[in-house]
């Protein structure tokens, strides 16, 4: 049997499941680790897009007040 569980893991190894677990006998586990920002994938992808829109001079103007 195959099951994904998510979890974190610490800098000291610590493993932190993110959900219950629940087995009827002992397994053997592999650990993938993602190392992969906290960070939404489509914050990353319209990030890009949005650049483009935010550095025109008329943006600049609007907000100039708040600096």
């Amino acid at each position: 049997m195959l099951k994904t569980v998510e979890a974190t893991i610490e800098t000291d190894g610590q493993i932190h499941l993110l959900e219950p677990l629940y087995l009827l006998h002992s397994c053997r586990a592999i650990v993938t680790i993602m190392d992969e920002p906290d960070v939404p994938e489509t914050a990353l992808l319209s990030q890009q897009a949005l650049a483009h829109d935010w550095e025109r001079p008329e943006e600049d103007e609007a907000w100039s007040h708040l600096q």
